[in-house]
């Protein structure tokens, strides 16, 4: 299995904070049948920055420290960048990394309340460029939650998204829950993955959130969210159907 969204890298911002907080990740990956993981730093999120080359030399550093414990786990370079209105600028000047170095695929956080106005076009010219957009955790947005027709309009305009594991299961709330399934039965998520950040209150949990997929929407989509995790990492062309609306139900006139 691949996770393509987690905060293993040690010390560089709120996930692993020491080499031995990373080891005891990895090693909890692997109890979960991961074999690959994209260590994806956050970047340019008012609080950390970290750069193409700085995760590129700290990615080689981990990996060289996992084969010499023998823990067979695979790290691959990434970062989460906050979107910003020179993301794209950041890209020709070498500061934003691709998953895996030379893919396509960026993956972007938006701020936890609002979408900047500027979102769809900035992630337009990204596309324009070249470029596949991937919103990471769309569904703990509350603007998203409270509006998910600006959710649906990124997706049918050719942006990807992916959900967290804890969220499918219920870790952050009900109503986050409820909202990522929402964002499944309609074909508004092409990955699922952890975004873990330690092996206490941040886990992987993505045996957890499979079996939940697989008991609401049967193995085929368990298969399509870990294929579409392998084509990232390889460069290759994502899968999904064709997104839906998201359609609430009224109660007394009122959604």
């Amino acid at each position: 299995m691949i996770d393509i969204h987690c905060h293993i890298l040690p010390g560089v911002d709120d996930g692993a904070r020491t080499l031995e907080d990373s080891i005891e990740m990895a090693k909890a990956a692997a109890a979960q049948g991961i074999h690959t993981i994209v260590a994806t730093p956050h970047h340019r999120n008012n609080q950390f920055d970290n750069y193409r080359e700085d995760i590129l030399t700290r990615v080689d550093e981990l990996n060289r420290i996992l084969e010499e414990e023998n823990i067979e786990v695979n790290i691959l370079p990434g970062q989460e960048t906050r979107i910003y209105g020179d993301l794209a600028e950041g890209l020709s000047a070498k500061e934003i990394l691709p998953v895996n170095l030379d893919t396509p695929y960026i993956l972007v956080e938006l701020p936890t309340s609002t979408v900047p106005k500027y979102t769809n076009k900035l992630l337009y010219d990204l596309q324009v460029l070249g470029y596949t957009p991937v919103i990471v955790h769309p569904e703990r947005n509350s603007e998203l939650l409270s509006k998910p027709d600006k959710l649906y309009e990124l997706v049918k305009s050719g942006v990807l998204t992916q959900v967290t594991a804890a969220s499918l299961v219920g870790k952050f709330g009900k109503k986050i829950r409820d909202f990522s399934h929402e964002i499944v039965q309609a074909n508004l998520s092409h990955f699922i993955a952890s975004d873990a950040h330690n092996v206490h209150n941040r886990g992987f949990i993505l045996q957890e959130a499979i079996q939940e997929i697989m008991r609401s929407y049967g193995s085929d989509l368990i298969y399509v969210y870990q294929e579409n995790a392998a084509r990232m990492i390889a460069g290759e062309t994502v899968i999904g159907d064709i997104p839906e609306k998201i359609i609430r139900k009224k109660f007394l006139g009122i959604f």
